[in-house]
Parts: structure tokens; C-alpha cells; sequence
């Protein structure tokens, strides 16, 4: 397991719903802007992020959209299940989670599966093949796993799947409340949701202002809470033009800030070994810890993340432990809203 930082989480602190449920704009939630160098922090509103940012500052953004991932399902028994897709593989093949309706979301399911097949709706059929590990364990939580489907992909999926939410989230809400507004392409298992926050209004100040957006994808799998394994390969392709728009603020000592540890996988995936980025598409096993150190980018704005998780690796890369513990403890003071529904985290040198 990679060294990462723990706390308490209280319950209360766990965003349930979309901030547009408790009467806000999607870019009213909070953001901590953090200074790694100096140790400070200050508290803003995210719509404030124009007094934040300078001219000529570069953000990075994970336009993937968010797939209905998390499709019901049954054994022959009847027992039913939670089959939550996580990534697309080559040749047809998908990894997948399989879990236990509890309430109104889902937990583990820690029996082995390989071989069996489950019914999915509408006469649709997953067949689990292997453990993803493939070591030699009859028990995994990601299972290598072909579809067989009525229906092509995105359609099925509209009709018969959700977005996969976990038990801090008591409701099912619509795709669109998983969705950034610059989504341009369907691949991502959950949303990539350090840039939910943007809003139109709020992107076309910033590019009034004169920060620079350099677009990219990255497909993110499942990242379930009850285990915190270090993130797997995942898909991903930088676009010439944003690999250009980065070199050329890095070269002119202008700041890159990657939007969500996602972008920051994609950006770092690409770099050589003189710190330029290369326009690039494939998959990524990369896997950012303080040893590994960033080479492209400066700040990070990222959510707040679970106890433990391994996301936080990647936030001590560009910042320490120590810094992140000091920012942890600020946001449970302060009473800041965790997930994908919560408040933001900005982390600047």
C-alpha cells in the first residue's frame, strides 16, 4: 500500500447530494487555496477562482464524460447483483467490479466469480472470465469480463444503467449532475470531478482574463472507498495543441495547473526526461508518489479525498505530507463537504 495520511472522516462532512440540491450553483461550493512553500491557506468561493488565478496561467482539463457505469444484474439463482464497468479493454474485454445492492447503493462482493455468467436486463449477459490480479487468489474485486449486449453500448447503457454512486449518496440523481460542462466524450466509470465546479459563465471569465485551457481525456475506472489499491491503466490521449500550450508556459516560468489527479496522470505520463510534454494516446500504469516527483505541473486542484486513499500520493508529490495534513486539518475545521459533490482543494506552490 502507498504511504498516504489518515483521519477521521465524519459522516456529516460526506457530501449526499449535488450542491444544487441545498439551493447553489455548481460553481458555488467551496475551495481552499493552499500554498505548499509557505504553509498558508486561505478560503474562497470557487466562483472566486478568477481572483486566484493570473493571466497566462495554463489549466488542464480531463474533458471525459461520465458513463451510466453501474448496471443491476443476476445470477441464475436470482441473487442480484451491482455491476459496476470500469474500463474498456482491448479486444471487447472490460473490467469490471461486481457488488451487493445495499440500501440505496451497493458494498463489496467477495466471492469468487470466474467462470460464471450474470443476466443482465433486456436479455443482456456478462461473462466474468478472471481475477484483474490474475494471481493465482480466487477473490478479487475487479474481474476481466465481456459484454454481450441487445443493443449497442451507449444506448444500453442510457436505458438500463446509472452513474455509480456510494452510500453517502442516499439518492440516484441524473447523468447530467455527473457530467462537467466541457465533457465532450463518454468513457469515464466515475466523474472526473475536480472540474465539476466550472461553470460556462465562470470559464469564459477565466479565458477573459486570459488564462490559457489546454483540453485532454483521460477515461477514469472505479475507485471504490473500501479499498485503496494504487490505480490501475487507464486510457488516455494529449492532444498536440495542449502539449504545445503546456511547453510554452513552462518555458515562459508560467504556472500549469492540472484540473483533478487525472489530468495530472495524463500530463505526467507524456514527459520526458528533459520535462517536455509529448502529444500522446494509450494507456497509462503510471503511478505518482513523492519519490516519483512531477515534472509539468505546479499546482493541482483536486476534491478532498477519503482516509487512507492513494490519491493523496499524488498531492504530496507536488506539496509534502506535511503540508496536506495541515490543509486536512483546516478543511475538517472548517467543516468542508467531501466526494464528488463537495467542496475543492487548490494547491499552488
Amino acid at each position: 500500500m502507498l504511504a498516504t495520511i489518515d483521519f477521521e472522516l465524519p459522516a456529516v462532512l460526506e457530501a449526499g447530494e449535488p450542491p444544487e440540491a441545498r439551493g447553489l450553483e455548481r460553481d458555488q461550493v467551496r475551495l481552499m487555496v493552499s500554498h505548499s512553500r509557505s504553509n498558508t491557506i486561505e478560503h474562497y468561493r470557487f466562483d472566486q477562482l478568477s481572483m486566484i488565478l493570473q493571466a497566462g496561467d495554463v489549466l488542464a482539463i480531463n474533458t471525459s464524460g461520465t458513463l451510466n457505469a453501474a448496471i443491476p444484474a443476476t445470477d441464475a439463482s436470482g441473487q442480484r447483483f451491482m455491476v459496476h464497468l470500469s474500463t474498456q479493454l482491448l479486444a471487447e474485454l472490460w473490467l469490471v467490479e461486481v457488488r451487493l445492492p445495499h440500501g440505496t447503493s451497493s458494498q463489496p462482493y467477495r466471492a469468487a466469480l470466474a467462470g460464471n455468467s450474470l443476466n443482465l436486463p433486456s436479455g443482456g449477459q456478462i461473462d466474468i472470465h478472471r481475477g484483474y490480479a490474475n494471481d493465482g487468489s480466487a477473490i478479487n474485486r475487479l474481474w476481466i469480463a465481456s459484454l454481450r449486449l441487445p443493443q449497442p453500448l451507449p444506448h444500453y447503457l442510457a436505458e438500463h444503467a446509472k452513474p455509480i454512486h456510494y452510500q453517502y449518496v442516499a439518492a440516484d440523481w441524473p447523468n447530467s449532475y455527473y457530467q462537467t460542462v466541457y465533457a465532450t466524450e463518454l468513457g469515464s466509470a466515475e466523474m472526473p470531478s475536480a472540474g465539476r465546479a466550472f461553470s460556462e459563465r465562470l470559464l469564459t471569465r477565466l479565458v477573459a482574463q486570459g488564462i490559457q485551457i489546454a483540453p485532454l481525456l483521460l477515461h477514469t475506472g472505479v475507485a471504490s472507498l473500501e479499498d485503496h489499491e494504487p490505480p490501475y491503466a487507464e486510457w488516455y490521449r494529449v492532444p498536440a495543441t495542449s502539449a504545445d500550450l503546456i511547453n510554452r508556459a513552462r518555458a515562459d516560468h508560467r504556472r500549469v495547473i492540472a484540473v483533478g489527479t487525472t489530468s495530472v496522470r495524463a500530463i505526467e505520463s507524456t514527459v520526458d526526461q528533459r520535462g517536455l510534454v509529448h502529444p500522446q494516446a494509450g494507456w497509462t500504469e503510471l503511478v505518482i508518489t513523492p519519490e516519483h516527483g512531477l515534472q509539468a505541473v505546479d499546482g493541482i486542484l483536486t476534491g478532498l479525498h477519503e482516509p487512507k486513499a492513494t490519491h493523496l500520493a499524488m498531492l504530496a508529490a507536488l506539496a509534502g505530507y506535511q503540508h496536506l495534513e495541515l490543509c486536512y486539518q483546516a478543511a475538517l475545521e472548517q467543516h468542508y463537504l467531501w466526494h464528488e459533490f463537495g467542496d475543492l482543494h487548490l494547491i499552488l506552490p
